[in-house]
């Protein structure tokens, strides 16, 4: 029995090290372990083709990535001599209408997500509502914490409102109180866990 086992260790020893000249080297842990994890950086690189110059007058609305607000370059479409109120209007739609627009392929691949819907339209003032007010078509505080935060800031950020203090006056399509909106660092770096802050506006 000693023979025979002397023999099998002998050429256990001898195979190892005729793979070892062959530079074939033994391994009991697996080897491939797959594509590397893809960077979501949050920036692009270069000029998307979701924001192509000539398409209309320049604005930046905030999409979602990392789970914070980032500014993205989009157009939106003006006609010449539009009187200032309806300019507003019409920038603040285009401004709602490029938030719901899906991420390009190059936005997705630098993880841009957006958590506003489409068909939500806007509306100015009417009766005795503040000049620089927006009247959405669905109430703001139905939105979720992730698009009522876009649309503040993106508003708030715009030529849409008159105010400088980056802040927006919402209102929903039925009688409830108007409040004003305020984009703050807090919401732009986690919006999903503070909302945008809000006090209501007095009845004139």
């Amino acid at each position: 029995m000693s023979i025979r086992g002397g023999r099998l260790r002998l050429a256990t020893a001898l195979l190892a090290t005729l793979l070892s000249g062959c530079g074939i080297r033994a391994t009991q842990v697996p080897t491939d372990f797959g594509p590397a994890p893809s960077r979501m950086p949050c920036a692009l690189s270069g000029t998307d083709a979701s924001a192509q110059a000539g398409r209309g007058i320049p604005v930046q609305v905030f999409l979602l990535c990392a789970s914070q607000l980032v500014t993205v370059d989009r157009f939106v479409r003006i006609p010449d001599g539009t009187a200032e109120v309806e300019r507003r209007v019409l920038v603040a739609q285009g401004l709602l209408d490029q938030l719901a627009v899906k991420p390009s392929t190059a936005e997705k691949q630098a993880g841009y997500t957006t958590d506003v819907t489409g068909g939500i339209k806007v509306g100015g003032p009417r009766g005795k509502d503040p000049g620089d007010t927006f009247r959405l078509s669905t109430r703001p505080e139905g939105l979720t914490s992730y698009a009522l935060a876009q649309i503040v800031c993106t508003f708030a950020d715009s030529e849409a409102t008159t105010a400088d203090d980056g802040s927006v006056v919402l209102g929903g399509p039925d009688g409830q109180p108007l409040r004003r909106y305020g984009c703050t660092t807090e919401v732009r770096s986690r919006p999903g866990a503070v909302a945008p802050p809000s006090t209501v506006i007095p009845d004139e």
